[in-house]
């Protein structure tokens, strides 16, 4: 392309002599955009969760467009099996063939398992707090128990990048989503962010104090995470609900009037606004102007009317600035309390500034579960805090590297609705022990400042393993005689394999019989199509399918996505 210049008198061409690539109308050197530009960023990884997963099953990236089809065939909603509801009359849980908007954990897969919410959930989720996976070096520790966080950094930023875009498109348009990461990730990923949100959804990159010990063998003691807030429509969020909880006991003055508790507020405001310009005189005759730079918080005739309901205050001698005496009763029926900073401490003095520590989460791990099952936890204090300012009761919370549940835990104690996606098999022991717990009543973390005293309830439900579970038993067997039985099992129950190969064949090759236990594994691990994980919904038409499943597991299948039976 050639840009158009001005001819001039002694010029031999009115075109300057520039040839390049353009974005958005203009040559790449004359934009200010910020490109994350990476490898396989147009690609899909469904990319398991474990360090074993990641390492042997050498999974390839399904390109937008020459493997459009498998992708579609991937992420196509999938039949749901083993629905199981817990509330305080089933803490054990007792089998459920309907849904009906209760809260929802999933086991399986989470790129998968946000695809299978698509159809019901999008636009409707009002919050989303995730802590993904840490990148690190090779030469860095892993950050969480059992997650991998070891990915390379292209990898890294597809797998999330694909699990960010499809819950752009579950959350509302008053919606806001929260993440966590550390320093190694966090710039990498606002980038990406930007990208997928737009730059102009960008609300703030809060820090977060994780913890409150120095960490002497380092060269500086890194006491802190970001927490990158993003909205889906920043125009769609309404700033008096955008607001930390109304804590009462900041109202601690009483004129004795009737009107109840209230507290002092300053009446002026930052910037210079001509209209808001006007001469106060106070009970002792000062003369009083906004300061520099600064206006009165409302028009004259409203300061007026303010000043003769008694509700501006002079200070005791009558000669201070003036201040506004804010009811707790008016607060409270305007919204919610004050506005949340970037930085986010924790505060075991002040409930209401209080943002945890991981040592806070571990040690309610304890409480809970007798030992420390996950590395550096986040506290359900900052779960809290999220939710204040991100949702109302009844509002839909999603977090899909769901872990130990803490954002449902919160969520449940909070009153707010709610999905949880985990892929690992701590799922059964530790989230749905958890939340079992908190619907029995249990008093730590958060439950004592909300008052929590038990209930609530949640269904739990699995995608229906296909490839996943021979996948898992290839990872576990322990001898060369357990594999051959998996593989056998596999041909036999039709299992899918990569179309290039015949296993069959592989079997009986004498340089794979002769390989070691482990590179076998891998191999065929690498065999099985990854794309045929779970059972698709649109399989249960199939009848040797249905022969795998109840009857109660199929009705909670048309249930879920409203092809019940009439």
């Amino acid at each position: 392309m050639f840009t158009y210049k001005e001819y001039w008198q002694d010029s031999y061409t009115k075109f300057e002599n520039k040839i390049g690539l353009t974005a958005g109308g203009k040559f790449i050197d004359e934009t200010a955009d910020v490109v994350l530009d990476f490898p396989f960023k147009d690609t899909v990884l469904k990319a398991g969760m474990t360090k074993e997963d990641q390492k042997d099953a050498d999974e390839p990236f399904l390109h937008e467009t020459i493997a459009k089809a498998e992708i579609d065939q991937l992420l196509e909603p999938k039949i749901f099996v083993n629905a199981t509801k817990y509330d305080q009359e089933n803490l054990n849980g007792v089998s459920t063939d309907n849904f009906d908007n209760d809260n929802l954990i999933i086991k399986g897969n989470n790129l998968i398992a946000l695809h299978s919410l698509k159809n019901r959930y999008a636009g409707t989720v009002k919050s989303i707090f995730i802590d993904p996976p840490y990148f690190f070096e090779t030469t860095k520790p892993a950050d969480t128990y059992t997650y991998n966080s070891n990915f390379k950094l292209s990898g890294w930023l597809t797998f999330v990048q694909n699990r960010i875009k499809i819950a752009h498109e579950l959350l509302a348009e008053n919606g806001t989503l929260f993440l966590t990461m550390s320093d190694e990730g966090a710039h990498y990923i606002k980038i990406l962010m930007d990208s997928i949100f737009n730059s102009q959804n960008f609300i703030a990159d809060v820090t977060w104090e994780s913890r409150k010990s120095i960490s002497s063998d380092a060269l500086i003691s890194i006491n802190t995470n970001h927490v990158l807030v993003y909205a889906k429509n920043l125009s769609q969020i309404r700033k008096n609900d955008f607001r930390l909880a109304l804590d009462i006991d900041t109202f601690k003055n009483d004129d004795e009037d009737g009107r109840g508790k209230y507290r002092l507020e300053p009446f002026d405001a930052p910037n210079f606004r001509a209209n808001l310009q006007y001469e106060i005189i106070t009970p002792s005759g000062r003369h009083v102007l906004p300061a520099n730079g600064r206006h009165w918080r409302t028009e004259k005739s409203t300061y007026e009317k303010l000043l003769s309901e008694n509700k501006i205050y002079f200070g005791k001698d009558g000669n201070a600035k003036p201040s506004l005496k804010a009811y707790y009763s008016e607060v409270a029926e305007a919204g919610k309390g004050k506005t949340a900073s970037t930085i986010w401490r924790d505060n075991n003095s002040i409930i209401w500034d209080d943002a945890g520590t991981n040592t806070k989460a571990t040690q309610h791990q304890v409480e809970l579960f007798s030992e420390n099952v996950f590395t550096n936890p986040k506290p359900e204090q900052l779960i809290k805090r999220i939710l204040e300012i991100s949702t109302n009761e009844n509002d839909l919370v999603l977090d899909f590297f769901m872990g130990s549940a803490t954002t449902q835990a919160v969520a449940m104690k909070m009153n707010r609705r709610f999905i949880g996606i985990e892929q690992m098999d701590y799922i059964k022991t530790v989230s749905v022990e958890r939340l079992k717990k908190v619907i029995a009543g249990e008093q730590g973390g958060i439950s004592k400042d909300v008052n929590w005293q038990g209930g609530g309830s949640f269904v739990y439900a699995e995608l229906m393993e296909k490839n996943q579970g021979y996948l898992k038993d290839v990872q576990h067997a322990e001898t060369t005689k357990q594999l051959e039985d998996v593989v056998h099992r596999m041909i036999e129950g039709g299992a899918d394999f990569d179309f290039r190969v015949d296993v069959e064949k592989v079997m009986q090759d004498p340089e794979y019989q002769a390989m070691s236990l482990a590179d076998k594994k891998q191999l065929m691990v690498k065999a099985i199509d990854k794309n045929q994980l779970y059972y698709a919904y649109s399989d249960m038409e199939d009848r040797d399918v249905q022969e795998l499943m109840s009857e109660s597991d199929i009705a909670f299948n048309k249930s879920f996505y409203g092809e019940r039976d009439l």
